[in-house]
């Protein structure tokens, strides 16, 4: 069924956190005033992809959306470093290609056997024993973790086959493939019998062998969505050649000629590349065509300079030596190809203190300063050292000349996230 197969998944993924520093300081009998030891946080985990040759949808990703890594254990006392979180490992079919939701660039193309990081944990936090200083003695603050990376991603599951059937519904992909490899799909005299593409392996010999896919039928206007549309084109991507029957006996009141024109136009503007990609034409179903419809057609295809084969999927005729043809033109092919990825994740800023303020009324102050939240995440506002470095980073980003010069007053209010503070000069 068609609700079976599933080919494109939206789903969200976010790398784990990392862990917070820890702030402790060093307890020992007779020892009268113990140094800080707060550990660091350990680094969140990453989302991984892996390619599983057991899948063969994207089925699973229909019922669930988002995947969050663990986050890193936080630091404990005696320098202890909060320990690594596991990565998220995310299985997917092998041909999957994973794009950013938003532009569509490709970020991975999960083919090979190694797996691929798409997410990257943050880092781990500083403990309050990496803030030790000669005039600041007993910090009582720490670094909480860098958030993890995060990701709206699209899946998309791009068969890999090197030989693709392409032609309209009901010309006989299915019993062609059933015929010259092991596959055995489902077959019958109706439209879109196949509504989900079926891969094959074609033997030559022992060592000599290639994979075909009898890919969902087409209809004109594919390539803008109609029918099966992009279902059917995104998976003879990958192929290497081509393999375009055609009805040549017209026995459904359709032109050969006609028929295909149309399949090559969708194509091409799907994709000129593609387009491009060797073809045989097998003229199907030679059996109760005439000699004069399967010789004109042959006439329109060789003109083309395209190779003609008539066949007869359905007494075998002519199908013999198509293995072996198909064989010998795959050696001379570039391989099955692989997405590069273009996407470029954004570089993070090092030192980044960008900060924006606004006037939420007459006397509140709304600062935006992720960098400042975590700061101010690792500090104990009730200790005075801890307020004093946190007043610091303020004065030295330039938080507080802004406030200046947007005119705030003593007692105004400065928000920070939940954070509420008193403007004091």
């Amino acid at each position: 069924m068609a609700s079976q197969f599933i080919d494109v998944a939206k789903i969200s993924i976010k790398a784990g956190d990392g862990g917070d520093g820890a702030v402790s300081f060093h307890r020992e009998k007779y020892v009268a005033a113990g140094g800080p030891d707060g550990g660091d946080g350990g680094k969140g985990g990453n989302v991984v992809f892996l390619a599983d040759p057991n899948l063969s949808t994207l089925m699973d990703f229909r019922y669930k959306r988002k995947y969050v890594a663990p986050k890193g254990e936080n630091g404990g006392a005696a320098n202890c470093s909060g320990k690594s979180a596991q990565d998220l490992v995310i299985r997917v079919p092998v041909g999957t290609v994973i794009k950013d939701q938003e532009t569509g660039l490709v970020i991975a193309d999960i083919s090979g056997q190694e797996p691929v990081i798409v997410a990257k944990g943050g880092r781990g936090g500083w403990g309050n024993s990496h803030f030790a200083t000669p005039t600041r003695q007993i910090p009582r603050f720490a670094r909480p973790g860098l958030p993890g990376e995060k990701f709206d991603v699209q899946l998309e599951l791009k068969l890999i086959a090197d030989v693709g059937l392409i032609g309209f519904p009901n010309v006989g992909k299915s019993t062609l493939i059933s015929v010259i490899s092991a596959a055995k799909p489902k077959i019958a005299n109706y439209h879109f019998t196949t509504l989900s593409p079926v891969l094959g392996v074609v033997r030559i010999d022992e060592e000599a062998s290639f994979v075909a896919a009898d890919i969902p039928g087409l209809i004109e206007g594919a390539s803008d969505g109609i029918g099966l549309g992009h279902a059917f084109l995104r998976h003879v991507e990958r192929c290497r050649m081509l393999l375009h029957l055609v009805d040549v006996s017209g026995c459904e009141g359709r032109d050969p000629k006609e028929d295909f024109e149309k399949i090559n136009i969708e194509l091409e503007r799907f994709s000129p590349t593609m387009a491009k990609n060797p073809q045989i034409v097998l003229g199907n179903k030679c059996d109760i065509a005439t000699p004069e419809q399967v010789e004109d057609f042959r006439k329109f295809i060789e003109d083309k300079g395209l190779m003609f084969i008539p066949i007869s999927a359905a007494t075998r005729q002519g199908l013999e030596d198509i293995p072996n043809i198909v064989y010998n033109m795959l050696k001379d092919l570039p391989p099955v190809r692989h997405f590069e990825a273009d996407y470029v994740k954004p570089e993070p800023v090092i030192g980044d203190r960008s900060f924006t303020i606004e006037k939420d009324d007459e006397s509140v102050y709304v600062i935006d300063a992720p960098w400042l939240a975590r700061i101010l995440d690792g500090c104990n506002i009730n200790d005075y050292e801890s307020l004093q470095y946190f007043q610091r980073q303020l004065g030295e980003s330039g938080v507080i000349d802004k406030l200046v010069e947007m005119g705030v007053q003593e007692d105004d209010t400065i928000r920070i996230e939940e954070y509420e503070f008193d403007y004091v000069f």
